[in-house]
């Protein structure tokens, strides 16, 4: 039983999304937690991923498929979890800010950080200043983040922080951003938290923003 964690992880590696599910429903069949299954599995697994991915191993197509296999096993234990045995590290908003029809990095960063043990809330693509000031009053998450691909949407980001701190909320979330033309000095000129450069450092910044260290 005590190795189930660990093929977990590796087979998540390898995008096999069918072996993951398998494996996580006989992990819960010989008594293992959902919360252990979920840390000791796939958030492990998820980490090794972003891991591969900075050491130039994987690249963002198996990113996305081990993502993918990720959701697998969480389909499987989302039901079987509880506060007490998943807490979350915390809410998550995300979205590509007003203008920018781009999505594929933001939905690459939202499921690294939601492998990473984040409650996302995704809002899509094209999001206004004013949706995400909404979502901030709905869900009080810890962090924001902005994504934009477009030199002519990067200035929402701007805007997007203006409106959260006329709504006197800026105060109580964190706020990075990131996507390609974005760099970490425009991320300080506009008052952003902190800037992550692709998705697997954008793990380990959501991680810091929330006060957490890197999970082993």
């Amino acid at each position: 039983m005590s190795d189930i964690p660990d093929h977990i992880a590796k087979k998540l590696y390898e995008g096999d999304k069918e072996k993951v599910t398998n494996l996580v429903q006989q992990a819960l069949s010989e008594g293992m937690t959902p919360g252990d299954i979920l840390n000791k599995g796939l958030i492990a697994g998820m980490d090794r991923v972003g891991q591969g991915f900075k050491d130039g191993e994987l690249f963002v197509p198996e990113v996305l498929i081990a993502a993918r296999a990720m959701q697998g096993g969480m389909d499987v234990l989302r039901p079987l979890l509880t506060e007490s045995d998943n807490p979350s590290i915390g809410k998550y908003v995300i979205g590509t800010v007003k203008g920018d029809l781009h999505d594929i990095g933001k939905n690459l960063v939202k499921m690294m950080v939601e492998g990473a043990g984040f409650e996302v809330i995704d809002l899509g693509a094209d999001v206004s200043p004013e949706a995400f000031v909404d979502a901030v009053r709905q869900h009080r998450p810890k962090i924001i983040g902005m994504s934009a691909l477009l030199t002519t949407t990067m200035v929402q980001m701007k805007v997007t922080i203006e409106a959260l701190e006329r709504a006197e909320l800026r105060g109580s979330v964190k706020i990075m951003v990131g996507g390609a033309p974005m760099t970490s000095d425009y991320a300080k000129k506009i008052g952003a938290d902190a800037y992550a450069p692709d998705a697997a450092a954008a793990v380990d910044v959501a991680r810091s923003l929330a006060g957490v260290n890197r999970k082993e």
